[in-house]
Order: C-alpha cells, then structure tokens, then sequence
C-alpha cells in the first residue's frame, strides 16, 4: 500500500474523530474532561506526525522550497503541538474548550493542504515503488510501536 494511501486513511480517521469532538466539546463540563480530550488527541496525532515528518515530507523537501512551502509544513505540525500543549495548561473551561476547538480547526487545514497539494505532489514526483516501500516502511513503523 502507497504512503499517501496510508496517510489519507489515517486523516479520514482523524476527521471522524474531530466530528466527534466537536459535536461533544459543549458538553463536557469539566476542566480534566477537556485536557483529557487534549490528551488522546495528542497520542494519536504525535506518531502520525513524526512518521509523516520522517517518511514522507523530508523526502519531498526539495519540493518544498521551489514552492515556498518549506518551513510551513514543519511549523504546522509544530504550531498544533503546541496548541495542544496550551490546552493542557489552560486555567478556565471556557479557555481550554475554545483551545481544543482551535487545535481541531488547525488540524483540519492542515490536512486539507497536504491532501490538495503535498500528496498529489508526491504520486507525481515519487515512483509508484517508492510510495510502496514507504507504506511498507510505515507499517514497520505501527508494528513495532505495538511491541
């Protein structure tokens, strides 16, 4: 299975969490409810980011820079980890559950750039082996985690 593949169905996955998210962030009704929302959303974010980061984009970094994309990328990533981190500080349920919707929104538009741009861009530059042997790779990746 290609990595974009691999990823696309991981940030299908994410979307139906965010759903839900966002559908019961007005109802949880404490502080430690929404930093442990903050939480899993990290857990599972965090491998995806660093395996996308290591796998994915610094292959493609050359790519980057002609499009003036270089650093954006990486500081995405950069800038949800630290939204999430904020969350997880926050003071006030007000200002923690308005952190976790930002942290949510980010994300999506995050995902929504590299499916219109940085996956096309790959399949189009990337030979279809190298897609796979990165897939494969990923795989590795999950497994051992599991161990």
């Amino acid at each position: 299975m290609k990595i974009t593949d691999i990823l696309r169905a991981e940030h299908s996955v994410f979307h139906n969490l965010f759903d839900h998210i966002e559908a019961t962030a007005p109802r949880l009704k404490t502080l430690a409810e929404v930093k442990s929302v903050a939480v899993l959303i990290d857990k599972v974010m965090a491998p995806h980011s660093q395996t996308e980061d290591e796998l994915f984009i610094d292959p493609l970094e050359h790519c980057f820079d002609q499009i003036g994309q270089k650093e954006t990328f990486h500081h995405e990533h950069e800038q949800i980890e630290a939204m999430l981190v904020k969350v997880t500080k926050a003071r006030t349920l007000k200002d923690a559950k308005g952190l976790l919707l930002a942290v949510i929104a980010a994300s999506r538009k995050h995902f929504e750039k590299e499916e219109r741009i940085v996956f096309p861009m790959a399949e189009r530059i990337l030979k279809a082996k190298t897609l796979t042997e990165l897939g494969a790779e990923w795989m590795n990746r999950r497994e051992a985690a599991r161990k």
